[in-house]
């Protein structure tokens, strides 16, 4: 396996445009949803971070 370093600077570049699309578009939205999620248990976030990491990953495997 080669990695190739443009590629994932590409990678992390085309996250951050994703993650800024929702302050952008919606800001007070985006706002609510931090604070609902602030006022989650960890153990919630944590099944949602693995369940995000989970679904990414197969999307990247199925293409």
């Amino acid at each position: 396996m080669n990695l190739d370093w443009a590629e994932l600077l590409r990678a992390f570049g085309l996250v951050m445009v994703i993650e800024g699309l929702l302050p952008f578009a919606v800001p007070s939205q985006w706002r609510r949803m931090l604070l609902t999620a602030a006022q989650m248990e960890s153990r919630s976030l944590r099944v949602l971070g693995f369940l995000s990491m989970a679904g990414g990953l197969l999307l990247l495997h199925l293409t």
